[in-house]
């Protein structure tokens, strides 16, 4: 059955996705279970940056430390990994940086999120493509075109926290000269909460535990997309400063100056063409660059955190279809990173705790097929082989069958085996061994996932999609404390087993209300010692509701999260929360003018993350009720 037939026959359009195959296919025929978020579901619930946009996707949670936002997914999230276990893309450029392997998802994401097209939430294990990060599911996000805009774009926001944000973007495709191009920019600064309180510092040496004004945030990017025939030149860079209120890592309470910053830039030129013959070429070139400075105040002093990571690479990737049944994909991609520096000193006086001047390199080859076996049934085998320069090599396949029961019934039957490399930071990071030290023995973590996918169409535009799945994790790197020396150290210690169930219910009425109710249920246990890992709901439910009225002259948005409680670094629970946002859109009524106005956490719920080894905190304390008025035009 076509997506054109199902259109036709129930008014059913069926998505498509890049990232789960590196071509562009229909997601039943993807070898993944894939939720694409378009720039209408980003405008309509008021999404501010990429944690707000994975916080209502099925099977997704969000944390946020007051520094950094941590994404889980089926039960699997820990506090301060830096989201290694994701690999996130912008427009098949990887993000993931050279020191750290982090997927930044909060405002430190180098792009707008009013220039995302759509993104694609790819789950499981995607490391017979990809490699690397691809560990528990892979995030894509395309950007929008210069013909999508074809003008001058002018967007300023103001919100609760003295928040203030603005964007000016200009796009256009000029066909006498086949280009098209799109250029914005995007400041934004925040006071942060006026006053936090954490009840292990309530003591008068400690300011009873409050912090005042020590939670703001400032960042900016800029961001060119740019073609010209077959040729693309993409680059982007971002700023971001954030105050650390929390005391991590032992710093001064309420103290001001203990602060991170991040700096991440890249650029990406790309041939792409499809031949007269259905060959498909892509080569591209690529540079990265991140750069984090972090200053921290102990009871001693200033003590200065620095890392920089700096690559190039290249790629060649061939598609094509051969015997009418086999749809290959192949590549070869080397990156060379080539500075990956990390240093610590105390700056008054000077003392030099860490030094760690590295480089290294991968290389890695991959093919795939997808093969029609029957009408109806695919089959979809892919392998890779990656070669690092510190620990070696590793293989890593992916198996899929994919059978279309019925016109409208799909089912999928997915395997597949991922691994994540351990970062430079977990090997080779130390303080001085003041509260960390190194691990350079440390070996890739892997995971090996199986699931069930069926996704169902039914007549007046409903979609029911569900999964069984089945994660083992093994060798998984953990922050631990050496019960030797107190010291916090990087180490393969844990195997972690997730067996779950996911359904999501979509309806779309011809009158344009739409609606999608998602649960997930999952249990998870370190076969090690029997718990449950920490940051870990087992229940976790979703519902969105859009209610267009005057000819979708106004939406009204409705989104509510439930999240289960998640057990702590210390063994206690994190109660479960229960959130509720609405925005309101108005657009047609000025031409070009678009204004809405977004309260998140409507009912002001108080809610709290397990917190991380590096806090004396238990939990984390979230934001409550917020809210943002956002005005663009367009001419």
């Amino acid at each position: 059955m076509t997506a054109r037939s199902l259109t036709e026959l129930m008014g059913i359009e069926v998505e498509t996705v890049y990232g789960a195959s590196r071509f562009m296919q229909k997601v039943t025929r993807a070898p993944s279970s894939v939720t694409i978020v378009t720039a209408e579901d980003i405008q309509r619930f008021g999404y501010r940056n990429l944690a707000d946009i994975l916080s209502g996707v099925r099977d997704f949670y969000v944390s946020n430390d007051r520094n950094y936002s941590y994404i889980g997914s089926r039960g699997f999230s820990r506090p301060g990994d830096y989201n290694t276990r994701f690999l996130l893309m912008i427009d098949g450029h990887r993000l993931n940086d050279g020191i750290y392997e982090q997927a930044a998802i909060g405002n430190d994401f180098p792009l707008d999120v009013d220039l995302i097209d759509r993104v694609e939430v790819i789950r499981g294990a995607s490391s017979s493509l990809y490699g690397t990060n691809a560990f528990l599911g892979v995030i894509h996000v395309l950007t929008k075109k210069g013909r999508q805009l074809n003008g001058i774009e002018l967007s300023g926001e103001a919100g609760t926290q003295h928040t203030f944000k603005g964007r000016l973007t200009w796009g256009g495709r000029f066909d006498q000269r086949d280009a098209e191009v799109l250029l914005s920019a995007t400041r934004s600064r925040s006071k942060g909460s006026r006053e936090l309180f954490y009840p292990e510092f309530n003591s008068p040496d400690t300011s009873y535990g409050t912090v005042h004004g020590g939670d703001g945030e400032a960042y900016g990017n800029v961001f060119l997309n740019l073609s010209h025939g077959f040729f693309n030149l993409q680059g982007a860079f971002s700023s971001r400063k954030k105050d650390i209120p929390t005391a991590s890592w032992g710093t001064v309470f309420n103290q001001p100056g203990t602060k991170s910053v991040d700096d991440r830039g890249y650029a990406d030129l790309r041939f792409d063409r499809t031949f007269d013959n259905g060959l498909g070429l892509l080569a591209r070139l690529y540079y990265d660059h991140y750069r984090y400075d972090g200053d921290y105040i102990f009871p001693y002093g200033l003590n200065r955190d620095q890392a920089i990571g700096q690559s190039w690479g290249g790629e060649v990737k061939v598609t094509g279809v051969l015997f009418e049944r086999h749809r290959l994909v192949a590549g070869v991609e080397y990156t060379d990173h080539f500075r990956q520096d990390q240093m610590n000193w105390d700056e008054f006086p000077r003392v030099d705790y860490l030094n760690e001047r590295r480089s290294t390199y991968q290389w890695a080859a991959y093919l795939q097929d997808e093969i029609r076996l029957l009408p109806g049934l695919l089959l979809n085998l892919g392998v890779r082989y990656d070669h690092y320069g510190t620990f070696g090599d590793t293989v890593n396949p992916r198996l899929a069958l994919i059978y279309a029961l019925r016109e409208t019934t799909h089912v999928k039957l997915l395997y597949g085996q991922s691994f994540r490399a351990p970062s430079v930071y977990e090997l080779y990071y130390s303080d001085g061994n003041m509260t960390s030290k190194a691990n350079p023995d440390l070996q890739p973590e892997t995971i090996t996932s199986w699931e069930l996918v069926l996704e169902q169409y039914f007549p007046g535009q409903i979609k029911l999609s569900g999964s069984l799945f089945h994660n083992t994790t093994r060798s998984l790197i953990a922050l631990q404390t050496d019960p030797a020396d107190g010291l916090l150290v990087f180490r393969n210690v844990d195997k972690v087993e997730t067996v779950g169930a996911g359904l999501e219910l979509e309806k779309r009425w011809s009158n344009g209300i739409r609606g999608r109710i998602a649960y997930t249920f999952q249990e998870s246990e370190n076969r090690l010692d029997g718990t449950v890992p920490v940051s870990s709901p087992r229940h976790l439910a979703k519902m969105n509701l859009q209610i267009p009225f005057l000819n979708e002259r106004i939406v009204l948005s409705l989104e509510e999260q439930y999240a289960d409680s998640r057990r702590t670094v210390t063994g206690t629970d994190a109660a479960p929360y229960f959130l509720t946002s609405v925005t309101l859109l108005g657009k047609g009524w000025i031409r070009g003018l678009e204004g809405s106005v977004s309260v998140y956490n409507v009912f002001d719920k108080r809610y709290e993350d397990p917190a991380s080894q590096e806090h004396v905190q238990n939990t984390i304390t979230r934001d409550g009720r917020e809210f943002r008025v956002k005005l663009t035009y367009r001419f």
